[in-house]
């Protein structure tokens, strides 16, 4: 059992023997009424950051609706009130103090974020931080960068021509240099990662090794695996050890995802714990002080894997552990899991934007509010101990995890909790057992197909299981919109820190419940009129539906662009996929393999496509929407008596009552009785 399941299973029976720490069961023997909810500085710490980085950027970055303020709202209402006037002025202040902490905290980094070079050509020299192979390929990013031998900050991503790169290969290439722009809405991997600069495919030369060890040791650690094994299985196998997936096969990698188990080749809490925890017990004889030397070996495992934010969570947490256990104290999951908010989110505030952090701490703050009680409920019903904890965990963990996997990926694999069942108990054997034979083969390098051959073996079962079942099955092709901060709420709200009646709990449920079914349902159905969607972050696609149909407007966005779209707004049957892009043929292409009736392009070209229907034509009818071609790159749309252009190369707009472009913030709007309106 990891030291996070170990440390909520702590905080669970405390909670049971002691109220949640505050208040005896004794006390409420005695008429001690207990509050409501309990005082948690470090809770309103955690959520003033988060919510200052979150606030500052929907405005900077676009798409702020009124919606953004619901769960602190909701939170604030449910909890200040319970508290008495000192402490809820403590908390109002500590929350105002963090969120503009946070706030600042990310404008620094938005400002570090546009500094540095300007775009141009350069004699680039850089240091290999990732990679990801292809057939002639790889797509790198390059981290200590020297333009023209002047040293500048932030990093570069290009392809670089062959496939023999390696993690910690000093590279010196020149290439016309491009500036990525601020994120637009949406998460955004460059920003996150502070990948200030882009480079298309380059001739690179291999001009020495780093200096940083980590990195080679990461490279020994690829080449060892990839010499002795098969290539799913050496992917697979550098994936569960250090968390980069970017080599992975695309059919793999998306049987992983979409079958749940994506936590399990991701460097996380559950890797960092039974890491701890093996050390830990290797230096049992150092009794309390036995935490010091698990806590770096956690540590260095954790820079090891390039500081995922996962892994830096479940060290900070593993360190708040040993803290409490060394002084005698137990441990409060929230506190420790707030602590390691506030310190991630102040020296990181770009990882808010990303799924990695919303999943990691999501996670965990499930586990905090409901494995507890809902293990108990699964017992009452004479459910086996080890089968309601986990599912009891496992159901915990999904209820705060299934908005962020559909905002973020548009769909919730179904086959997770079962997959899960039989794959989490198999960790804590296969991690160590390969990590130890992977430095050995590393070690004495003639006998490392030797060391890796049984590990190896494991992971050729787990590859078979995952090309053989078929695990696409995914709830998917709709958005939550507001139902996801009413989801969050309602689910923290509902929860047993929040000490409601059952009677109050009950009609809170059923209000929550109906208030997400309507927010979902409004997001996503379109019952008059009008509604055009664009995808946001710099993607060349548009949606527009009626009651009756959908047509997807399909600039230079591709196969995979189109589907994550799709994913997260609509999962019927497109009606058309209306081709506007300079690369006719390569627009045919993507709309053929695309969930449609027809496609239609502007100049007729063969296509050699059979099971397609192709139409060329300057001008056509869908279902009421009228089409026309102003050129190869200006597409017009008439509908309700409104004109809507469409040009996704950002030329002005002529005369048109909407221009719709290459949109970054997503927006959306909606037309009725001849009035158009913005909705998002």
């Amino acid at each position: 059992m990891s030291t996070e399941e170990n440390a909520a299973n702590e905080e669970v029976k405390r909670f049971a023997d002691t109220k949640d720490g505050e208040e005896s069961l004794s006390d409420c023997g005695k008429g001690k009424r207990l509050p409501r909810v309990n005082f948690r500085i470090l809770l309103f710490c955690a959520l003033g950051i988060a919510f200052g980085i979150f606030l500052y950027s929907k405005i900077r970055f676009g798409g702020l609706v009124v919606s953004d303020f619901l769960f602190i709202s909701f939170f604030l209402l449910f909890t200040v009130p319970a508290f008495s006037k000192k402490r809820a002025l403590i908390a109002l202040g500590c929350l105002i103090v963090f969120a503009c902490a946070g706030a600042l905290s990310m404008h620094l980094y938005t400002q570090s974020y546009l500094s540095g070079a300007e775009a141009g050509e350069y004699r680039v020299t850089g240091v290999v931080e990732s990679r990801a192979r292809g057939k002639s390929s790889s797509t790198v990013v390059l981290t200590d960068l020297a333009f023209d031998g002047r040293r500048v900050s932030g990093k570069l991503q290009a392809t670089v021509d062959g496939d023999q790169v390696q993690f910690g290969d000093v590279l010196t290439f020149t290439a016309n240099v491009k500036r990525n722009g601020l994120p637009a809405g949406t998460a955004d991997y460059v920003f996150e990662n502070d990948i200030r600069y882009a480079a298309n495919r380059v001739d690179a030369e291999r001009t020495g090794t780093s200096g940083n060890l980590l990195l080679r040791l990461k490279g020994n650690l690829s080449d060892a695996l990839h010499a002795h094994l098969g290539r799913d299985e050496a992917d697979l196998g550098f994936a569960l050890l250090t968390g980069d997936t970017k080599s992975m096969d695309g059919g793999l990698k998306e049987a992983v995802q979409k079958g749940g188990i994506a936590h399990l080749f991701a460097v996380s809490g559950l890797h960092i714990g039974i890491f701890y925890a093996a050390v830990l017990l290797a230096c049992k004889p150092l009794g309390r002080y036995a935490s010091l030397p698990a806590l770096g070996a956690a540590l260095l495992y954790s820079a090891f894997c390039g500081f995922t934010v996962s892994s830096v969570r479940a060290v900070i947490m593993c360190g708040a552990l040993g803290v409490n256990k060394f002084f005698g104290r137990k441990t409060d999951l929230l506190q420790s899991l707030s602590f390691a908010a506030v310190l991630v989110l102040l020296f990181l505030p770009a990882q808010w934007l990303s799924a990695g952090f919303r999943l990691s701490f999501g996670a965990v703050l499930g586990l905090a509010l409901f494995s507890g009680s809902f293990s108990r409920g699964l017992k009452r019903l004479r459910v086996p101990a080890f089968l309601a904890d986990y599912l009891a965990a496992s159901g915990a963990v999904q209820l705060f995890t299934m908005p962020v996997l559909l905002e973020c990926f548009g769909y919730f694999p179904v086959w997770g909790l079962l997959l899960n069942f039989f794959l989490i108990p198999l960790m804590p054997v296969l991690f160590p057992l390969l990590l130890v034979c992977a430095l050995l083969a590393m070690a004495i390098s003639p006998a490392a197909g030797f060391f890796l051959r049984f590990p190896g073996s494991i992971l050729s079962l787990l590859s078979l299981l995952f090309f053989a079942a078929d695990l696409s099955f995914v709830l998917t092709g709709f958005a939550l919109g507001a139902g996801g901060a009413v989801w969050l709420a309602g689910s923290a709200a509902l929860s047993e820190r929040f000490r409601l009646k059952r009677a109050v709990r009950g009609i809170a449920a059923c209000g929550i419940c109906l208030l997400f079914c309507v927010c979902v349902l409004m997001e996503n159905a379109v019952f008059t009129g009008c509604k055009i969607e664009t995808a946001g972050g710099g993607k060349e696609v548009a949606l527009v539906r009626t009651r009756r149909s959908a047509v997807l407007v399909l600039g230079g966005a591709s196969l995979a662009s189109c589907e994550d779209f799709l994913a997260s707004r609509y999962g019927g049957k497109l009606d058309a996929v209306v081709v506007l892009s300079d690369d006719e043929l390569d627009g045919i292409n993507v709309g053929a393999f695309l969930p449609a009736k027809a496609v239609y392009a502007r100049d007729e070209i063969p296509t050699g496509l059979q099971k397609t229907e192709i139409s060329f034509a300057e001008s056509f009818s869908v279902d009421g929407l009228e089409f026309c071609y102003e050129s190869r790159e200006k597409l017009s749309l008439t509908v309700q008596g409104r004109v809507v252009e469409f040009d996704f190369h950002n030329s002005p707009a002529l005369g048109a009552d909407l221009f719709v472009e290459t949109d970054g913030a997503g927006l959306k709007y909606f037309f009725k009785n001849g009035i158009i309106k913005k909705i998002g």
